[in-house]
């Protein structure tokens, strides 16, 4: 998914705290709600997307736009343009339709690996073979050079990444609260990977971490392609409708083979049966996917 804001001149001061009310209109909706005080457009478009994610083509590019009084209009958001006082915004899709392919490379790929931790593994449904695929897709970004970044929801009660979880020559581990996995940290190592397009996500929990992570990415213009045999939840209906929601907003559900085999892409890669046997060695058959 792709939104841009048009540029244009000058913006609001980002002085001051506290909320401020915005309308949102959408198509024929509008929805009045508030964002922080000096929030910009990432901030906009994620409340477009809490707002109207079942409406929105995430497949389409859109501008975001301001009523402007002087014109009694809308006007293209301002580059730089930051939410000072009461406004009105509205989405407005472009006629340029946009298919999502889903290529991935090596080179524009990173890999987020979420909350795969002791703790959860009483508790959540097939622990240990969303486990077993993590570490196969681990093995494979080692093989492809292709960055890994890990987050731990509160180490302190919940445990470290289980032992089975080779961590070796992961960019960036990190310990967090926000159920999200994007950080300012993790936003700084993604500043620093030239070209990357697509993350790869797997881990846990499906309906809240995972979804509220791809959800984040993809309102930065991140392509996002969960791994459904590599992520899980306590309760198999909160996995199956957050898989089928991601879905909906454009976010490309896939499975690790899959995955594996098209960064790859062709029998005479360098690397194609160091992968092959990683795929024939660790395939569980855990009726996982049969719960998509």
């Amino acid at each position: 998914a792709e939104a841009a804001a048009a540029a244009g001149g000058g913006g609001c001061s980002a002085a001051g705290g506290g909320s401020v009310p915005v309308l949102f209109c959408f198509s024929v909706f509008a929805r009045p709600s508030s964002v922080p005080h000096g929030a910009g457009y990432e901030l906009l478009i994620q409340k477009f997307l809490s707002l109207y994610g079942d409406q929105i083509d995430m497949h389409r590019k859109f501008v975001v736009q301001l009523f402007a009084e002087e014109w009694s209009q809308y006007v293209d958001l301002p580059k730089g343009f930051v939410v000072s006082e009461r406004c009105k915004v509205r989405l407005v899709p472009l006629q340029v339709q946009m298919t999502t392919l889903g290529n991935l490379t090596p080179s524009s790929t990173v890999f987020f690996c979420c909350d795969m931790q002791e703790r959860f593994r009483p508790a959540i449904k097939y622990f240990g073979d969303i486990i077993s695929v993590g570490q196969r897709l681990l093995q494979g970004a080692r093989l492809l050079g292709i960055p890994v970044i890990v987050t731990e929801q509160y180490p302190k009660g919940l445990g470290s990444t289980v032992q089975e979880i080779d961590l070796t020559g992961a960019k960036l581990v990190l310990p967090k609260t926000k159920f999200s996995m994007v950080l300012p940290e993790v936003e700084a190592a993604l500043a620093e990977i030239p070209g990357v397009r697509s993350v790869v996500l797997f881990g846990v929990e499906t309906h809240v971490c995972i979804q509220q992570t791809a959800l984040e990415l993809i309102g930065r213009g991140l392509e996002v392609h969960i791994v459904a045999d590599a992520t899980s939840s306590r309760s198999m209906m909160d996995r199956m409708f957050a898989l089928e929601r991601l879905a909906r907003t454009g976010i490309i559900v896939t499975t690790s083979e899959a995955i594996l085999l098209q960064l790859v892409a062709d029998k005479e890669h360098p690397k194609f049966k160091e992968i092959q046997n990683l795929i024939k060695a660790s395939a569980p058959e855990s009726g996982l996917l049969s719960k998509v």
